[in-house]
């Protein structure tokens, strides 16, 4: 375990963090229901990048969103989830195409929950790298991150997040990555996953991986319990940019009880926490976002790794109490977690 000295990445509140990515319309069958069933559906405001900007946001920091989205209600009522809760929205800019959307149908017992897209022709998947004026999206921004799901949904998508990647690299901007490899999204279309996510991750400061993403990256598998230091080194050695991994491990028990636990290693150490029981799950959608969220928010205020590691896993395990993508708590729920509170706060 490493010590909890402040972060080489330590972030100065003066900037803001700017998330690019797709804005998404979730829709969820109820009462554990499959897609071809009748029945309601729950309409959630999601996105990876986005639900890292809300999360933010909630945590009080000052935060953007870049995107792209279509003239129409469903466009605003996306904006209007965005402002509900601080984000800055004047990098959201309007163009041709529909709204993504992505379906979901939630486990139960021994099932797991099984995800839908509908993302094709939306208005992010259709802008161009042109459509992006980086000098000016990226001013005042001290940290921009970005996920694999943008590059997955296209080659101009793909094109557009290395020219942000490289716009914020050549401005000073610190970079976060979040591999979020979408086998189904990279898969729809003649994709280079390795080298698109090789480019990226090139760029970065910070990456949010496994074994498992690393060894994607590298072209050799890390997948035994014990090699995620090995993946740690290896990444470190082929990314010398590259400052902080971090990563969650996940061990369900059945579909609606997990034990988690979180990682980061440094080129000077590594932190390590215990597992975590999560149990009676809500919703498990976006407890990765919010994990992000968690890591950002201790380095933006100069904590160590071992603190950013367990305010990402703390996050990470509340947001699996709430429905939706997003995660909406507060500084004082990390601190309620972490100080085991779950009787009524009165």
């Amino acid at each position: 375990m490493a010590g909890n000295n402040p972060s080489p990445l330590a972030i100065g509140a003066a900037g803001r963090i700017a998330c690019f990515g797709e804005l998404l319309l979730r829709m969820t069958v109820t009462e554990n229901r499959l897609l071809t069933q009748d029945g309601p559906l729950e309409v959630h405001v999601g996105g990876a990048e986005a639900n890292v900007a809300v999360a933010l946001a909630c945590l009080g920091h000052g935060t953007a969103m870049i995107s792209r989205l279509p003239d129409n209600p469903l466009g605003c009522k996306a904006l209007e989830h965005l402002r509900r809760y601080g984000v800055e929205t004047a990098g959201v800019g309007i163009g041709p195409g529909r709204m993504g959307l992505y379906f979901l149908s939630s486990g139960a017992g021994l099932r797991p929950s099984r995800v839908l897209y509908d993302r094709e022709h939306s208005a992010f998947a259709r802008a161009e790298p042109a459509d992006f004026d980086w000098d000016a999206l990226l001013a005042d921004v001290d940290l921009l991150h970005l996920s694999g799901i943008s590059p997955a949904l296209g080659q101009a998508c793909a094109d557009t997040a290395i020219a942000a990647a490289r716009a914020a690299r050549g401005k000073g901007v610190r970079l976060s990555f979040d591999v979020n490899y979408r086998a189904q999204l990279w898969d729809a279309w003649d994709s280079t996953p390795r080298a698109v996510l090789h480019e990226l991750v090139s760029q970065a400061d910070i990456l949010f991986g496994n074994g498992r993403d690393i060894g994607l990256l590298l072209g050799h598998a890390f997948d035994s319990d014990g090699q995620e230091r090995d993946a740690a080194l290896a990444a470190f050695e082929a990314f010398p940019r590259l400052q902080l991994i971090a990563g969650m491990r996940r061990r369900p028990i059945d579909v609606r009880n997990h034990r988690p636990s979180a990682r980061i290693g440094s080129r000077g150490g590594v932190a390590q926490t215990e597992a975590v029981m999560v149990p009676d799950i809500v919703d498990r959608i976006g407890t990765g976002d919010a994990f992000v969220a968690g890591v950002l928010h201790a380095l933006r205020t100069a904590r160590g790794i071992e603190e950013a590691a367990q305010a990402g896993l703390a996050l990470a395990c509340l947001k699996h109490s709430l429905p939706g993508d997003a995660c909406l708590f507060g500084i004082a729920d990390i601190e309620a977690f972490r100080n085991g509170r779950i009787d009524v706060l009165r």
